[in-house]
């Protein structure tokens, strides 16, 4: 029987002595500083909500129980989430960011295997440009779109294709934008790693280019794949700056999970705002975790 994939070594590797556990306990403690510094800012999230729940709800006879407070808080917890414009604005999020990851692979998987393979003049200007909105600041993204779409070329789109500017689908263009060139990277970097001459064998027996890509490379580039639809998905989950230039806060219509935080907090409601933020830190860990099992899987 197969152990399972958390239990099974990355790779077979030889006896080592003093220095070398001294070593690895060095790697592990920096993980361990990362993880339990951002369990301390959860923590501490989680503390203020149970206890704004605590202030609000009637007391009962159960008064100082740990159970007791645990199903207070939760309760408080589900009338937050429960709210008309809360769930709206959940549903929004997972919608249109899961959109970006579909259409984003799409865009990533051809560009990051162009990257890789092929040299052309302009490739250094390409690379750059695929880059930059990486480290730009996002809201200048959503300022752009705005910019453009006022254009003539702009405005075209608007009146006789697609209308984007403060409706649902400048939601997934802003996400897209914003998020697109991580998956590329992503890609272009996974693609890097399988070597090209595999690609050669298939096509010395028959393949042509498109099935040596579809038939050796992309089967050989599924974990780093997953890990560019993990970038994209979670750049877009968390997209905030460019959806408020670009497409607004309207709830039931443009709100996401980002701007309801910020609303919450800007009329003082910072109970609400923290209750959203940690459910959303709940559904992002529990998309990642399902996420990377089956990339882990489909490795195995």
């Amino acid at each position: 029987m197969t152990a399972p994939f958390w239990k099974r070594p990355l790779v077979a590797a030889p006896v080592e002595g003093l220095p070398g556990r001294l070593f690895a306990a060095s790697t592990l403690a920096c993980v361990v500083l990362f993880v339990v510094g951002w369990l301390a800012l959860f923590a501490a999230d989680l503390n203020y909500v149970l206890a704004d729940a605590y202030r609000r709800m009637p007391v009962g006879p159960e008064e100082g129980n740990p159970l007791w407070l645990a199903l207070r808080g939760l309760a408080s917890t589900a009338r937050v989430l429960g709210e008309r414009e809360i769930v709206a604005a959940v549903w929004l999020s997972l919608w249109t960011s899961g959109l970006s990851v579909v259409i984003g692979l799409l865009m990533s998987i051809p560009i990051g295997y162009a990257m890789s393979r092929y040299r052309f003049l302009t490739h250094p200007l390409a690379e750059a440009i695929i880059d930059l909105p990486i480290i730009l600041p996002p809201v200048i993204v959503g300022l752009s779109l705005l910019v453009f779409f006022q254009s003539p070329a702009g405005k075209w789109i608007e009146n006789s294709l697609v209308q984007f500017v403060f409706q649902r689908k400048g939601i997934v263009l802003c996400q897209l934008m914003v998020s697109a060139s991580l998956g590329i990277r992503a890609a272009a970097l996974t693609f890097d790693g399988i070597d090209p001459r595999l690609e050669h064998v298939a096509m010395t027996l028959g393949c042509t280019r498109a099935g040596a890509f579809f038939r050796v490379a992309l089967p050989m580039a599924v974990r780093g794949l997953v890990v560019a639809g993990i970038l994209i998905w979670t750049r877009a989950f968390g997209l905030f700056g460019p959806l408020m230039v670009f497409v607004g806060a309207v709830r039931f219509r443009t709100e996401v999970l980002p701007t309801t935080i910020y609303l919450e907090q800007s009329v003082g409601r910072l109970e609400v705002a923290l209750t959203v933020a940690l459910f959303m830190v709940l559904l992002a860990t529990v998309g990642l975790v399902i996420v990377r099992t089956i990339g882990l899987r489909v490795q195995k």
